[in-house]
């Protein structure tokens, strides 16, 4: 570990030689030893990773076994709006309902209640052809509004930076385009950066996503090279003449040569 051009930490060191087992932490993990940087190990504790999984918030009693720190999945995502203040709660489900109606138009009044047991559930009305519209709970959700939901309340839960893996996954083309927008409004509400891994071209294709905030992961023999879009003059060339990020950047991230039959 190095600040500016001084050696803070370098491992394995004398101590580390005589007793191996401290090989298994890294001075981050140690916080006996972290002292002098430990601003940096409580932000990476502080980082959240969400990538919710439908069939574990629907039924998380059918997944038993030991919970993962941060609940990541969204096994206890609906133990965390529980946990929530009501008037915090109720604000933010009414800011997501207004962000679906974008993306799922029928669903109005998502509210949040319990049943006879206790259990925690998402509760919206679905309005359709019938006079009565018919109320509906997560279970019966699309993944794609649950997954949406999950995001959307994840982006006004905190403040700390919060990491989405392929937010487009189990949505339509219309609501993809749309995200990064949607995204970005509720993210300057609450000031918290976030970082999106994705394939998606409909995503990419919003002209509000700048060179600069897009890095490209190419593979390459010695590892993957991360590049700043923005410090490519081919892309940003290709920007100025008016295309998308997803036409600039992504044919850089295509295999060099089609896989045959054979190689598949």
């Amino acid at each position: 570990m190095w600040e500016d051009k001084k050696v803070l930490v370098n491992r394995p060191d004398e101590e580390d030689n005589k007793d191996k087992l401290r090989l298994t932490q890294t001075h981050l993990e140690q916080i006996n030893a972290n002292v002098r940087f430990r601003e940096i190990s409580n932000f990476f504790e502080s980082v959240q990773y969400l990538h919710i999984v439908p069939q574990l918030l629907r039924h998380p009693e059918a997944f038993p076994g030991p919970d993962i720190p941060g609940d990541p999945f969204g096994r206890k995502f609906l133990e965390r709006v529980a946990k929530t203040q009501e008037r915090t709660r109720k604000s933010r489900l009414k800011k997501i309902e207004n962000a679906l109606q974008t993306a799922v138009p029928q669903l109005k009044h998502l509210s949040f209640v319990k049943d006879e047991a206790g259990v925690p559930h998402l509760e919206a009305v679905y309005e359709h052809w019938r006079p009565k519209a018919g109320k509906q709970r997560e279970d019966q959700f699309s993944d794609g509004t649950l997954r949406l939901i999950g995001l959307l309340w994840s982006l006004l839960e905190g403040e700390s930076l919060l990491l989405l893996e392929e937010p487009e996954l189990s949505l339509n083309v219309g609501i993809i385009s749309k995200l990064a927008p949607l995204i970005a409004k509720l993210q300057r509400q609450k000031g918290r950066q976030v970082m999106i891994s994705t394939h998606s071209a409909d995503l990419l294709s919003d002209n509000g996503i700048g060179g600069e905030m897009v890095l490209v992961l190419i593979p390459s023999r010695e590892g993957t090279e991360i590049h700043l879009s923005s410090s490519d003059r081919k892309i940003v060339d290709l920007l100025e003449g008016g295309l998308s990020i997803a036409d600039a950047v992504l044919p850089l991230t295509a295999p060099q040569k089609p896989l045959t039959a054979w190689e598949i």
